[in-house]
């Protein structure tokens, strides 16, 4: 089956991609970590990993019945390179909540008549309501970092948004908003590795797009882009969480734990939670290219 883009990541990684990236590829063991810089070195087990993730889940149907309660309104950013993860910690975010109050935003590129109004327009009507907890696959943070590489915005609206994000984050916690931001971190050959399997699987080969495919000759204008919107946008009120994502499982648990350890609910059980691992869920300190 022939699909858009087939073959291309297969092409870059057996011509272009730095051959030390390719050995660890072709060397390691399915659940071998490929960054020599992450603080473990083999993926988590699974008995673990689904163990705390059941605890967890429990706490997530407290968590959303303490937001229909109270009226909190939550909101979650995740961003992240390519194939970081976003997607899929998403949905174990999602998979027990009722889906009528956890709402996923995944918009597509600004329309016409979009483009021509305020940046932050089109993500204000998706903020969440009363009792109501959003998550924001990709969001306001396209002009920071994917426009900014593709040169879909210029460097004038780039520097217009940053001088804007900080107070509009501000007004979000002013209004009673839980801010929270994720950036999920991934290694530049664990990118590639899962790349290369989403293009050898046809039930996953709809998550490629030009823009992976592009973004592979990309990385180090991502890395300065990323550096940049970083330097800008985290604040004490809208701080950045940055989870390094190399160990998928380990990336959805931490992002789970903080967000359960960072909002107040009934019967919250502080054990079953745990504590995130600070190696690899922390501030923008933790992030490297």
């Amino acid at each position: 089956m022939q699909l858009p883009f087939d073959g291309a990541i297969s092409t870059f990684y057996k011509t272009t991609a730095p051959e030390a990236m390719r050995a660890a590829i072709q060397t390691a063991d399915k659940g071998d970590i490929l960054d020599t810089g992450y603080p473990h070195a083999k993926r988590l087990g699974r008995k673990s990993y689904e163990r705390d993730m059941a605890l967890l889940q429990i706490e997530l149907a407290k968590l959303q019945t303490g937001l229909r309660d109270s009226g909190k309104r939550v909101a979650i950013v995740f961003e992240g390179r390519d194939a970081a993860g976003k997607g899929g910690t998403i949905k174990r975010f999602r998979e027990n909540l009722n889906p009528r109050g956890a709402r996923v935003v995944a918009l597509s590129k600004p329309t016409e008549t979009e483009a021509t109004q305020w940046y932050f327009q089109r993500y204000i009507q998706h903020l969440p309501s009363a009792g109501e907890l959003t998550f924001f696959d990709r969001s306001w943070y396209n002009r920071g970092v994917v426009e900014k590489v593709f040169g879909f915005c210029s460097d004038p609206q780039r520097q217009h948004f940053f001088n804007q994000v900080s107070d509009f984050e501000h007004m979000l916690a002013d209004e009673g908003i839980i801010l929270i931001k994720f950036w999920l971190n991934v290694g530049r050959a664990e990118q590639l590795r899962r790349f290369l399997a989403r293009e050898s699987d046809p039930l996953k080969q709809w998550k490629l797009s030009w823009i992976d495919v592009e973004g592979l000759q990309k990385w180090d204008a991502y890395t300065q882009a990323i550096s940049e919107t970083f330097a800008n946008s985290d604040t004490d009120h809208a701080p950045w969480t940055v989870i390094r994502s190399d160990d998928k499982r380990r990336a959805r648990l931490n992002a789970i734990r903080h967000v359960l350890n960072h909002i107040d609910y009934a019967h919250k059980d502080a054990t079953a939670i745990g504590l995130c691992d600070d190696k690899i869920c922390g501030g923008t300190d933790i992030w490297h290219a």
